[in-house]
């Protein structure tokens, strides 16, 4: 299947469309724009399929790695999305992997307020503080999804949301999952409002994450590696800090692995519990 009605092949690295998504690559022009990239086509694949909006999707055919990429192409089409193909040298200018796929979008950036995030009736979300790496955040992103939890709250970032690595590391979970940013004590006040229970990841706990029941209405939040959690989460009255045991020489675990391993236990607790509830 060939791209939808392309008018004409962008063979000119000149063309002020292109021009524009090479600026994207950095946070000013995607501040500026409110625009990020998406580039793969698992990451467009869930964008269309989530309905984010997107601008327009350059295309290379020669560059597709299966035989996908024609049906998404039709699909994004017809929600609206302009397609522009583009030849080989081109696209792999504009691309930011190594090895490009053929498909690389421009659409709207993702975050929403707190008040826009909906929580189910026993709610799960990860709070991730100060988080540096795009790569960690994509990678929290991939486990809220898996995990099955409602949403991600990302406070004091100091990385973009919007980076490119974050999208192509949440393999575009980021399209899937609810997130909003705040500061620290805006989160708080509003997970203390929905009455959640608050457990942070600290090396300094007492309590083992798999101790502390999780079942009900639960926050967790995990800080950056290097720092650790801010004082709003780690004095907060109502916290319950948990650790996970190094049995090694090492002593902390990667963000993104931390996180993971909290869901993981709030998802067997609350499946272990909904079990002995059927019996």
């Amino acid at each position: 299947m060939d791209t939808p009605n392309p008018q004409f092949v962008v063979s000119s690295l000149q063309n002020p469309r292109i021009k524009e998504v090479i600026r994207l690559r950095r946070r000013r022009a995607r501040d500026a724009t409110g625009l990020l990239l998406v580039e793969g086509y698992r990451e467009t694949l869930r964008a269309v399929e989530n309905a984010h909006p997107l601008q327009t999707l350059f295309v290379c055919p020669s560059l597709y790695q299966g035989e996908n990429e024609p049906d998404l192409v039709r699909r994004a089409s017809e929600a609206g999305v302009a397609v522009v193909e583009c030849t080989e040298s081109v696209f792999c200018k504009m691309a930011y992997r190594e090895r490009p796929e053929g498909l690389l979008a421009v659409g709207d950036r993702v975050g929403r307020a707190l008040d826009d995030i909906e929580l189910s009736a026993n709610p799960l979300l990860v709070v991730a503080e100060s988080i540096e790496k795009p790569g960690n955040l994509g990678s929290i992103l991939r486990s809220v999804d898996a995990a099955g939890a409602d949403a991600m709250l990302v406070c004091d970032p100091v990385t973009d949301l919007n980076n490119p690595n974050t999208v192509r590391a949440s393999i575009g979970t980021i399209f899937c999952v609810p997130v909003a940013q705040a500061a620290a004590a805006a989160a708080l006040s509003w997970l203390q409002d929905r009455a959640l229970r608050i457990v942070v990841a600290s090396p300094s706990a007492k309590a083992e994450y798999t101790d502390i029941d999780m079942t009900h209405g639960t926050a967790i939040v995990v800080g950056a590696e290097q720092v650790g959690l801010s004082a709003t989460w780690l004095q907060a009255s109502d916290a319950v800090a948990v650790r996970i045991p190094m049995r090694g020489r090492i002593d902390s675990l990667n963000v993104a692995s931390a996180a993971t391993l909290l869901l993981y236990e709030a998802a067997r607790q609350r499946n272990k519990r909904i079990l002995a509830e059927q019996k």
